[in-house]
């Protein structure tokens, strides 16, 4: 059964975003013995938007910008050459300690040498995101949007952003617009602040059609039980992720959607990678197996970003998820943190295991 999406919509697919700076060490050395570094704008959300975007889809990001800043002229470069429209606030920095955008500092990992992500958003212009920066009704209603796709880390990001997350589910919610929810829970974001983000993340997710998130996000973001973290052989935990996903239905009634990745770590260059999908009460399974990997971070928003494709083309739920499988499968063999297929074509080739030459 596939999920029925509203009709005549100006975009596939919109999402807030706190966008930002990612600066890599090259040749996969560690960040504390480096002196070049490779330098991207990124957000995880943006990384979804970028397969819709790549593929001929329109999308949009919902942000805001540190006014003047050439960072954020960067950053709005970035967006165009992706094909991602955005709108948002322009923030006065307010001097040299002020509002500027956030930098992840990311070590892919070598081998045995596992990855390492230092997160600096101290002043992120990002928190200060807010409902009454953006015209709802003329975004949901006169434009139109099939699915609005919100992340954990922009609803945890502070207050303003969980408040603002909140309201732009209503609102999308009320003009007939479907609602995706990846928890991406994340410990430094959530100390001190448990309790009030389990309500909101309970609040979201009691009005989401599409629920998205590991292991770890729904146990600890939600409090639904399933099975630990890790793992030597993922494929002998299937049956239990099945059940925490039977359990996250029960809890969430509303939702039609519900998707994990599955993920083992043979070392940081090799996966064995699989997800599981749940709708209309029948499982999907897309068996895990091995992936050579060169950077593993937006291995997920790309599985969420060909998911979210998939279901907004109208394909079965099987199909789409297959199609998540593969861009996030493609998204972990780019020196960016994202998937940029060149067709689907070339994400099916991802699917059936074709590595050949195309000439």
């Amino acid at each position: 059964m596939k999920l029925e999406m509203k009709e005549n919509c100006a975009y596939s697919l919109v999402s807030p975003t706190s966008m930002g700076l990612r600066i890599t060490p090259l040749y996969q050395q560690p960040v504390h013995v480096s002196d070049h570094f490779f330098l991207q704008a990124t957000s995880a959300e943006s990384n979804v938007l970028t397969v819709s975007a790549a593929l001929g889809e329109r999308v949009k990001a919902l942000t805001t910008f540190v006014k003047d800043s050439p960072i954020a002229q960067l950053i709005k470069n970035d967006l165009r050459k992706r094909n991602i429209e955005f709108e948002g606030r322009e923030v006065p920095q307010g001097g040299p300690w002020g509002y500027r955008h956030q930098i992840n500092i990311a070590d892919m990992g070598y081998g045995v040498r596992g990855p390492r992500v230092t997160n600096d958003r101290a002043g992120e212009v990002g928190r200060t995101l807010s409902v009454d920066d953006f015209d709802l009704e003329r975004i949901f209603d006169k434009e139109g949007v099939r699915i609005l796709h919100i992340s954990g880390l922009i609803a945890a990001l502070s207050p303003e952003t969980g408040k603002f997350c909140l309201e732009l589910a209503k609102a999308a919610g009320k003009y007939g617009t479907r609602i995706s929810f990846d928890l991406n829970y994340r410990e430094s974001f959530w100390k001190g602040r448990a309790e009030e983000l389990r309500a909101l993340f309970t609040e979201i997710a009691s009005i989401t059609d599409i629920l998205i998130g590991n292991e770890e996000d729904f146990q600890l973001a939600l409090g639904v039980q399933g099975p630990e973290a890790g793992g030597e052989n993922i494929s002998e935990k299937i049956e239990s992720f099945k059940g925490m996903i039977a359990n996250v239905q029960r809890a969430f009634p509303r939702a039609s959607v519900f998707a994990t990745t599955l993920r083992q770590v043979v070392n940081a260059n090799e996966h064995v990678w699989g997800a599981i999908l749940l709708a209309s009460g029948n499982v999907y399974v897309a068996p895990p197996k091995p992936i050579h990997v060169l950077d593993r971070i937006g291995g997920g928003d790309g599985f969420v970003g060909g998911l979210l494709y998939g279901l907004n083309k109208g394909w079965e739920p099987e199909k789409a998820m297959q199609f998540g499988w593969s861009t996030g499968a493609m998204a972990t063999t780019m020196i960016y943190d994202y998937a940029l297929p060149a067709s689907e074509e070339q994400v099916w080739s991802v699917w059936e295991g074709n590595a050949r030459v195309k000439r």
